[in-house]
């Protein structure tokens, strides 16, 4: 399966486990109904679906766990997602009734309410174990099961109970969890074969900074730096994951098995794979540990520049301005208007004329954020504001230094659009501008494809499974050589041309070798962009449709299905669409308030991931108009 028959085309859906509903489910989306969604897929005549990472990520036992791109480990899978149906029901009536009474209680929220879940299920799964655990961890299947995953089992159950994980220390009561978990998963996967759908999963390009895998093999990883990505249309200030980054000069002495074994991992469960941001293979945007924004950070690794070859493009290094936060009077006023001499006195000290520093204790945005995080009233806009100002002082910085190398220098990204550099020269800028786009479109380029061709071969070849690749965002010219040399499927979003002289991309033009979908998890849905933006929508309606006259809104369902055919027309070998773009095309079956569908906000990194399907599994089944109308189009698009 590592490479499709050159010329198949194939539908599937994208949806997370966690947004799956049916009658029976606990509140959140289980392995039982990953069996419901994969009926409705083979039902439908599509042959892929696709879900998001299923790893366990409870580190806080709140609600901001519900991030799934943040696993304590690169093994576990999350106890929410355990189908409590295929357990024993509890020989206490009561209790029973108890749980049956809740069951009905959160199921039937619009969305999930993640502690009261996870706490649930995590009680129930005690009783169950109370009740049958000795009688299963006995049983050879379970011996079986702790020996051949003992390599990670062992450093997950320790990690667990030394974080107080689960509210016991009982270790095996860890290792039944995961037993169930797994029997369940890999039930769905032998399911999804027998109806020949192949199933996709997702492999994170980060994990937890306090996670089991960290702390269990540390030498793997830089805990000094944040693991993150330059500013895009998603972030003006760049993201910052919070993620350690790799320690790839380690991971290679080995051959990169921690990799190798990661990914065999997932061929336990999956047929294909997704590489979330497969760019942090060529080279990742590393923000250091004292910054909270994306806007300090740089590409690592990366070829810096010396002093020499910066003056060498007709700009003199001066590094104590270019180095350093540039803060003058004009920029104050412009920041804080009405609030300069509070934010001098409080904050800055005086340097020499109009010129000032950050007092030492504010001199990192960490420290400020630490300050605001302090204050009482911190959740009013002005205090927000105050923050964010401060955070922009902080950054006005027209290089980094190197984070390995200080006598080195990476410009600062989009730093075009600060205070800094309004205060160069026209000539100067002209330079600055010649030596930025040199350094982050051409200098790095066979560096970087060196680096990914030293980890990601090792890799694809690991497992027989279909590698596919998410990327999108700042993509140097040595990834698609990569990408083709490796056979690895892009990922091709019309709204997101990589072509930038053009604002959408043509379908038509899009390479066999790739994944076409309209909206992922962290973008908007079809519907909600259409109404994000009316005139970018115009002109997508009148110049890429074709169509003339005023764009309908909202979007109509003969729309929805218009494009999604037109996508399931182009050449990509895997055209995955939503489950909130399929069922766009139904006034009858989709959500009324197209704002509800959203699943992430990536520009917030304390966004609640809440979001499900809003009617069963069961209804969706049933809805044979609607399910005969998608057969007919996947057949008439000949996938």
């Amino acid at each position: 399966m590592k490479h499709l028959q050159e010329g198949t085309r194939i539908a599937g859906t994208a949806v997370p486990v966690f947004s799956l509903r049916s009658k029976g489910s606990f509140g959140v989306g289980d392995f039982g109904d990953l069996k419901k969604m994969i009926d409705w897929v083979a039902l439908t005549n599509q042959k892929i679906l696709q879900i998001l990472p299923i790893n366990d990520t409870t580190s806080t036992h709140t609600w901001t766990d519900s991030y799934p791109y943040s696993c304590i480990s690169i093994y576990a899978l999350h106890p929410q997602y355990c189908d409590l149906r295929q357990l024993p029901r509890l020989t206490d009536a009561k209790e029973q009734a108890k749980f049956d009474k809740l069951q009905a209680k959160l199921n039937a929220l619009p969305q999930i309410d993640y502690e009261a879940v996870n706490n649930a299920k995590i009680d129930y799964l005690l009783k169950i174990y109370a009740q049958e655990g000795k009688g299963v961890i006995s049983s050879e299947e379970f011996k079986t099961f702790v020996s051949q995953e003992s390599t990670w089992l062992e450093p997950y159950g320790r990690f667990c109970l030394d974080h107080d994980t689960y509210p016991t220390k009982d270790v095996n009561f860890i290792y039944f969890i995961q037993f169930i978990l797994d029997k369940q998963m890999r039930g769905a996967h032998e399911y999804a074969k027998s109806k020949g759908v192949m199933l996709k999963g997702d492999i994170p390009i980060g994990v937890s900074r306090y996670g089991c895998d960290a702390q269990a093999e540390p030498r793997y990883f830089n805990m000094n730096g944040q693991a993150g990505a330059p500013p895009d249309n998603f972030s003006v200030n760049g993201q910052n994951w919070g993620f350690p980054t790799y320690n790839w000069d380690e991971m290679l002495k080995d051959g990169c098995q921690w990799w190798i074994r990661r990914f065999q991992n997932m061929a336990k469960y999956f047929d294909a794979y997704r590489i979330d941001h497969v760019l942090g293979f060529f080279r990742i945007w590393e923000i250091p540990t004292h910054a909270v924004h994306g806007l300090l950070g740089q590409f690592s690794p990366a070829l810096a520049m010396s002093k020499q070859e910066i003056e060498g493009y007709g700009l003199w290094l001066d590094e104590n301005f270019m180095t350093k936060p540039f803060i003058a009077d004009w920029i104050i006023d412009r920041f804080f208007p009405g609030k300069q001499d509070y934010v001098k006195q409080t904050f800055l000290r005086w340097a020499h004329d109009d010129i000032w520093d950050m007092k030492e204790e504010f001199d990192t945005q960490r420290k400020v954020e630490a300050w605001y995080n302090a204050q009482a009233d911190k959740d009013t806009e002005e205090l927000k504001q105050l923050r964010d100002g401060l955070y922009s002082l902080i950054s006005n910085v027209l290089f980094v230094r190197d984070h390995k190398h200080p006598e080195l220098f990476h410009p600062r990204i989009a730093v075009q659009l600060d205070p800094v550099y309004e205060t160069l020269w026209q000539h100067d800028k002209d330079n600055f501008n010649r030596l930025y786009n040199d350094y982050y479109y051409r200098r790095n380029n066979q560096f970087w494809y060196e680096e990914a061709m030293k980890k990601l071969p090792v890799l694809v070849d690991a497992t027989d499974m279909l590698v596919c690749a998410e990327d999108l965002g700042m993509v140097p010219d040595c990834v698609p050589w990569v990408m083709n040399q490796l056979q690895i499927l892009s990922l091709e979003i019309q709204s997101m041309p990589k072509d930038s002289s053009v604002k959408f991309g043509v379908i038509q033009n899009n390479p066999w070798r790739s994944v076409c979908t309209i909206s992922s998890h962290d973008s908007a849905t079809m519907r909600m962009w259409w109404d994000e933006d009316y005139p970018t929508a115009q002109e997508y309606f009148n110049n890429v449709l074709g169509y003339s006259g005023p764009a309908p809104h909202p979007m109509p369902s003969w729309l929805a299905d218009d494009i999604v055919m037109r996508h399931l027309q182009c050449p990509s070998a895997l055209c995955i669409i939503t489950l909130q773009d399929w069922l766009a095309g139904s006034d009858a079956l989709r959500l009324p308030d197209a704002n509800a569908e959203r699943i992430n906000i990536p520009a917030n990194p304390k966004h609640y991931w809440r979001y499900r399907m809003h009617l069963n599994l069961e209804d969706l089944i049933a809805a044979d108009g609607f399910n005969e109308k998608l057969r007919g189009m996947i057949k008439g698009a000949w996938r």
